[in-house]
């Protein structure tokens, strides 16, 4: 187990220090960024479905799934320990009427565990929430920038969540988040005198949130076999209402700025003072979300179902950085997906052992700008690798998604995007009984 816990930590580390930004989307700049929690590589690779839950694979949405029955293959004492850490690298192709350009992301994306204690079970880990990373500019009729908009930060949670087994198939759970980071962005206005020569001297406005919170993610899990082979498999998670606390800060600056290498030199810079205002400390909201869904098919072989999300989004709100042009309507996902195993269990051919996944997802962001309804697609596939003791079934998970988000029309920008995952869930048997003294 100790290698096992190295592999974990080393990839954890590696993924860590190569994430440079959590996004490169142009929408980061609203909200609290671009919502990165999105379910692990396994999800993400069958559209997001997370309705499916099993004794191998940690499953980040429903808190139902840390607890299970005890495996037959470990003579009903015990179910595997899973632990699993993930991370994605996105490249965008972002396009409006004017232009395009391209953009890459690499980040971590979670780092789990679940423990199993009889009818109950554990979980705990770590995962960014949402994520700003954004340089745009605003133009005049001579294609000169007016402003430039720069972001960056994001929201992080961590979370510590128990499950158990009320009956055989049926399990209930409950996770606390902790929510905790920051978010900076900077806008510089570029200022030219009556030639249309740029100034010697420009302004920025400069703007920090540093954010905390706690919100609770209620879920259940239900299967049944239907026949000896048909298993039905539903699952419904509640995330209620929730708020953040925001401590703010904003200060204006006279600046320089080379024009060869773009670096910003402060001349002097005044702090307000938001509390005489009262935005010192002010609360955002976190929507309510609900989902559900289902699915059929034969255990550790086929897999296919659906699931609906609905958050309340409209209810979202940021008194720091109101816009005209902007508001928040409530969001919804629909997801498709599945999986198929040739032979879980064979020794005889490598891939007839590999989990093979597909999906699609149709998602309402809630975001709303010039009247126009942020949209996102997805179309994903993946495979699962099985890893080290078969005895173990642990695996290598391998995502990728092609979508597109956003539009051109009302001067936005529509973004083409590809995103690869990769992610290690590995399990091991811990508290064995001794069967001799």
């Amino acid at each position: 187990m100790i290698k096992k816990l190295v592999i974990v930590f080393i990839a954890f580390f590696a993924i860590q220090s190569y994430a440079q930004q959590g996004t490169a989307s142009p929408y980061s700049f609203y909200g609290i960024g671009s919502l990165k929690f999105k379910g692990t590589a396994e999800n993400r690779s069958m559209g997001g479905l997370s309705i499916y839950t099993d004794s191998i694979h940690v499953n980040l949405r429903n808190p139902a799934s840390y607890a299970g029955e005890n495996l037959a293959f470990y003579n009903n004492q015990t179910r595997p320990v899973k632990f699993t850490v993930g991370g994605s690298y996105t490249s965008i192709d972002l396009k409006s009427n004017s232009g395009s350009d391209n953009a890459t992301s690499t980040t971590f994306d979670y780092l789990a565990l679940s423990v199993p204690m009889g009818k109950f079970g554990l979980g705990f880990g770590l995962m960014p929430y949402s994520a700003v990373g954004y340089k745009l500019e605003s133009l005049n009729a001579d294609q000169r920038p007016v402003n430039r908009f720069r972001g960056e930060g994001g929201v992080n949670k961590a979370y510590l969540g128990i499950g158990y087994m009320l009956a055989k198939g049926l399990s209930i759970g409950v996770d606390a988040h902790y929510n905790f980071g920051n978010i900076q962005n900077a806008t510089i206005e570029f200022l030219y005198d009556s030639d249309g020569v740029l100034t010697q001297h420009q302004s920025r406005e400069t703007n920090r949130s540093d954010l905390s919170g706690l919100n609770f993610n209620i879920g259940l899990s239900y299967k049944k076999m239907l026949t000896k082979k048909l298993e039905l498999v539903t699952g419904i998670t509640y995330t209620p209402e929730s708020s953040l606390t925001s401590q703010n800060e904003r200060s204006f600056s006279t600046i320089s700025i080379n024009q060869n290498t773009g670096q910003e030199f402060t001349i002097n810079t005044i702090e307000l003072d938001l509390e005489a205002i009262g935005l010192k400390d002010t609360d955002l909201i976190l929507p309510s979300k609900f989902s559900f869904g289902a699915g059929i098919g034969e255990p550790r072989k086929w897999f296919i179902g659906g699931e609906y999300t609905t958050q309340k989004t409209s209810n979202f709100s940021n008194v720091l950085y109101s816009s005209s042009t902007t508001k928040f309507e409530d969001a919804s996902t629909i997801s498709f997906g599945g999986f198929f195993i040739p032979n879980f269990n064979t020794l005889d051919g490598y891939f007839k052992r590999v989990v093979y996944r597909a999906g699609i997802r149709s998602e309402k962001t809630g975001l709303n700008i010039n009247n126009q309804s942020i949209k996102e697609f997805g179309i994903s596939f993946g495979v699962g690798l099985p890893v080290g003791d078969i005895r173990m079934f642990s695996n290598a998970n391998i995502g990728f998604e092609i979508g597109k988000r956003g539009t051109k029309n009302s001067n936005l920008i529509q973004e083409n995007f590809v995103n690869f995952q990769l992610s290690l869930s590995l399990n091991d048997r811990w508290f064995n009984k001794r069967k001799y003294d």
